[in-house]
């Protein structure tokens, strides 16, 4: 089963707490001078408080992330301010057995904040505890001398933090675009094979439609070829299942020459005098499939909504024309359907569809040129 972009976050949010919990290591400080202190109250309390520390530390980092990607609403960010609260007063509780070792835990509260919080939020909390610790460090009796450095390891471990945090977001915008691409990619797959559907239905079921009311009038006129129309139906159903199949898997082909057979028998079922060339020796390779979608489309119109008596079909190695006599083309509800995908075929390949009526004369002209 292939793992989704989604899956992939949550994947790294669960494990996120692992990575942060190897930093756990340098509470190894406080831990020995709890361990030094003589036996007592302060001292079983600075351990229980230590021990307490690290697994809200533990905790925080397994949540922040999955918080942090809606850290818009404030509410959001209400957990990791409780865990932060926590953290300190944790902290305090060792002061007074571990006493200025208990600066170690202003780096991990420095970084909680930059990495769970809001920037807006984030990085005031890690200036004010950077400067809460260089304060200590100069006015608490004892700490002085022996305390240099907590300062500038609370600032460099909020700016790798910092640093991370950004790394971490741009990954996560990477991951949702490439979702987003690929959800973008399966609509225009569905959009190219509803319109290839369209295309295909639509003139196979106008022919059968003509055809079944040809052969239900010659039932009791002509027997033998109303039976002839409707052994032409089924090869005409065979032939658009088939089609719909190959769509489907992106196997299907068109050939001008069936398509110029196909209209032939489309507009002699339709009643439609048709002119159309004997031969598409002269097309190149390259225009053949273009021209043979465009005189599927044009015909479909034609004995969908035309109404027309005559249909004329003009191809050239570099063009195709379809032209008719008839009145409604142009304004038959949906008859531009089908001319809208026709479009995007022309666009892709860098040809130029023009359709529209004849001008002075009645009827309607599609017509295809290829530069």
């Amino acid at each position: 089963m292939t793992a989704t972009p989604s899956d992939e976050l949550s994947r790294r949010s669960r494990g996120g707490w692992v990575f942060g919990a190897i930093w756990l290591f340098y509470l190894g400080e406080n831990l020995t001078a709890l361990l030094d202190h003589p036996d007592g109250a302060w001292r079983d309390t600075g351990l229980a408080a230590l021990a307490l520390f690290a697994i809200t530390y533990v905790v925080l980092l397994g949540t922040m992330r999955r918080t942090r990607r809606d850290i818009a609403y404030p509410e959001r960010a209400l957990p990791i301010w409780l865990g932060l609260l926590a953290m300190l007063v944790l902290a305090l509780l060792q002061v007074p057995a571990a006493g200025q070792h208990t600066l170690t835990c202003a780096v991990y509260i420095s970084a909680t904040a930059v990495m769970g919080l809001p920037l807006r939020q984030g990085l005031p909390v890690a200036l004010t505890v950077a400067v809460s610790v260089e304060t200590a460090i100069r006015f608490v009796p004892g700490w002085h001398g022996s305390s240099q450095g907590y300062a500038l390891a609370v600032v460099l471990a909020a700016a790798a933090t910092w640093g991370m945090r950004l790394a971490l977001e741009r990954q996560s915008r990477l991951i949702q675009a490439q979702s987003e691409i690929a959800e973008l990619a399966v609509a225009g797959e569905r959009s190219r094979i509803a319109g290839d559907l369209h295309d295909i239905l639509g003139h196979s079921l106008t022919v059968v439609a003509v055809k079944a009311e040809l052969a239900q009038r010659l039932l009791d006129v002509d027997v033998e070829r109303a039976r002839a129309e409707l052994r032409d139906l089924e090869a005409l159903a065979r032939d658009a299942l088939a089609d719909v199949r190959a769509t489907a898997l992106n196997m299907r082909g068109i050939s001008l020459p069936g398509e110029i057979a196909a209209a032939r028998a489309a507009l002699a079922a339709a009643n439609v005098k048709a002119d159309l060339p004997g031969a598409a020796d002269d097309v190149p390779t390259r225009n053949r499939e273009l021209f043979a979608w465009t005189i599927r489309e044009a015909v479909t119109n034609i004995v969908r909504h035309s109404r027309a008596r005559n249909a004329e079909v003009r191809l050239s190695p570099d063009s195709v024309e379809i032209v008719d006599d008839g009145p409604g083309a142009a304004t038959a509800p949906g008859a531009g359907q089908g001319l809208v995908g026709l479009r995007r075929r022309a666009d892709a390949l860098g040809a130029h569809l023009t359709a529209g009526h004849r001008g002075d004369e009645p009827g309607f002209r599609v017509r295809m040129e290829v530069p």
